[in-house]
C-alpha cells in the first residue's frame, strides 16, 4: 500500500501539468465552440434557405462523424492539402471546438424554437426589431432552457479531450500514459486520472447546479 501511494505521489506532478493542459484546451474550445454554435443555431432558425442549408450541412458532417477521424483529418490531412504545418494543439482546439460548436449548436435551436410564436409577435408588435426580439426577448428565455444540456455537452467535451493524445498532445490521458509507460503501474496511475476527470466533472456539475439556483431565483 506504501509503494501504490509513492507512485500516485510521484506522478502528481505530471498529471497536474496534463490536467492544466486539458483544462487549457477544454476553456479555450468551449469559447470558440459557443460561438460557432450561436452562430450556426441562428442561421438553423433563419428564415434565409441557404443559411439553414449550411447550418445543417455542418451538423450533419461534424455529427456524421467520429471526433478521432476529426482530430487526424485536421492534423495530418489539412497540412497535406495547405501545404502547412499545424500544431497538434493548434489542431486539436480547432477539432474539438467544431466538434463541440456543432451539438451546441442542435441546442441552441432547440432552444429557440422551444419560445413560443407568441413571444417573437409580441416583441414585433412592440416595435422590436427581429434582431432585438432575439437577443432581448428570446435568447433570455432559451438560455435558462438550454443551462442543463449546455453542462450536459460541457461533460462530454471534457472527456473528449482525452482523444487528443492520439496526436501526441500532452493532456491529462496522455500524460498518465506516459507515466504508466515508465513505471507499469496501470492500476494506481489510471485510477488516478480517473479521479481527476471525477473532480473536474463534479466541480462544473455543481457549478452548475449553483447557476440553475440563481436563475431561478431571479
Amino acid at each position: 500500500m506504501d509503494s501504490s501511494w509513492q507512485v500516485i505521489l510521484d506522478a502528481l506532478p505530471l498529471l497536474l501539468e496534463g490536467t492544466v493542459v486539458t483544462l487549457k484546451i477544454v476553456v479555450i474550445s468551449l469559447i470558440f465552440a459557443m460561438v460557432i454554435g450561436l452562430i450556426s443555431g441562428l442561421m438553423s432558425t433563419s428564415l434565409n434557405r441557404l443559411l439553414r442549408l449550411v447550418a445543417s450541412l455542418y451538423v450533419d458532417i461534424i455529427r456524421g462523424t467520429p471526433l478521432l477521424v476529426q482530430v487526424y483529418f485536421i492534423y495530418f490531412g489539412l497540412p497535406v492539402f495547405l501545404d502547412m504545418r499545424i500544431p497538434a494543439m493548434t489542431a486539436g482546439i480547432i477539432a474539438v471546438s467544431l466538434n463541440a460548436g456543432a451539438y451546441i449548436s442542435e441546442i441552441f435551436r432547440a432552444g429557440i424554437e422551444s419560445i413560443g410564436k407568441g413571444q417573437h409577435e409580441a416583441a414585433r408588435s412592440l416595435g422590436l426589431s427581429r434582431f432585438k426580439t432575439m437577443w432581448l426577448v428570446v435568447l433570455p428565455q432559451a438560455t435558462r432552457r438550454m443551462i442543463p444540456t449546455f453542462v450536459n455537452q460541457f461533460i462530454i467535451t471534457i472527456k473528449d479531450t482525452s482523444l487528443l493524445s492520439a496526436i501526441g498532445i500532452a493532456e491529462l490521458t496522455q500524460s498518465g500514459e506516459i507515466i504508466v509507460s515508465a513505471n507499469f503501474r496501470a492500476f494506481e496511475i489510471w485510477g488516478t486520472v480517473g479521479v481527476f476527470y471525477l473532480i473536474i466533472i463534479v466541480l462544473l456539475s455543481r457549478a452548475s447546479r449553483f447557476i440553475e439556483r440563481r436563475y431561478a431565483i431571479r
